[in-house]
């Protein structure tokens, strides 16, 4: 059993009939036995296949974690073991088919994001989860100005105004480091370089104030100073907004600099979950 399904084992004395125990959100108190605040998230038997002409591909095999308000996961492992692929199907962002999630729950408070409808993911994608993909210049939309991006999500999940939704996407982009923010609003991604297009994502990540933000190796593709900065950005928003922080990555100093937990992947099975000392 590893950590994550242990501590899972411990969250409630309720057995199912095949004798596991098994998480009850709704029974959670607000504090665990190590004193620290119940978790925001918790996935629980996770399992995501692809159909392919070749046959079955089993991607996500059971995968079992929880993140806490304000806590950073870092999530390692070699390409293809399943990392990517267990974040984006809690929020349904895999093409289905050929992708198809089998088994398992996403709880985000006391909803299975699994479960919920289209229309009803829609407003938690952004709002209460928020995503930042590896690549910045294939996710921003290169026909749309950032601003735009910035403040779509604003309008469309708090219901703002076109005024105060630009002035809250000159905030954010003054919040993650970007010079003259009013005057670049007006800018497309492809005048912006690299490291300050994945500070637009995040900034984009950020719009709504989500519980949970899920960083997708954001810093891969970036020279090392601009890694560094992102990484010291990611620390910096982490203290001032408290949110809890699931990051993919292949860095296991970047884990050792910025995480709480570590969760290592290996054939899309958890295979060691420990603090990250």
């Amino acid at each position: 059993m590893g950590a994550s399904e242990a501590w899972l084992a411990r969250a409630t004395p309720d057995q199912g009939e095949t004798g596991r125990k098994r998480v009850d959100t709704q029974t959670i108190d607000r504090t665990e036995t190590d004193g620290q605040t119940a978790p925001v998230l918790v996935v629980d038997g996770l399992k995501t296949i692809f159909h392919t002409m070749d046959g079955t591909i089993h991607a996500v095999n059971g995968v079992s974690f929880y993140l806490r308000e304000g806590e950073l996961v870092g999530v390692v492992g070699e390409s293809g073991s399943g990392k990517s692929v267990t974040m984006m199907s809690l929020m349904k962002l895999l093409p289905e088919p050929p992708a198809e999630i089998v088994a398992g729950t996403a709880r985000l408070g006391r909803r299975d994001l699994l479960q919920l409808k289209p229309a009803q993911l829609r407003k938690v994608r952004g709002a209460e989860v928020g995503f930042v993909f590896q690549d910045p210049m294939t996710s921003l939309n290169p026909v749309f100005t950032v601003g735009f991006q910035l403040i779509e999500p604003l309008r469309e999940h708090l219901g703002l105004s076109k005024r105060a939704a630009r002035a809250r996407a000159v905030e954010l982009l003054a919040l993650v480091g970007i010079p003259s923010p009013e005057e670049r609003l007006n800018d497309y991604p492809h005048q912006f370089s690299g490291g300050m297009r994945q500070r637009v994502m995040i900034a984009i990540a950020l719009a709504c104030d989500p519980k949970v933000l899920i960083a997708d190796e954001p810093t891969t593709a970036l020279d090392v100073t601009i890694q560094a900065q992102i990484i010291e950005l990611v620390k910096k928003l982490r203290q001032e907004l408290g949110m809890g922080i699931v990051w993919i990555t292949h860095d296991l100093g970047v884990v050792a600099g910025i995480a709480d937990r570590v969760m290592v992947m290996y054939g899309g099975l958890v295979v060691e979950h420990a603090p990250v000392a």
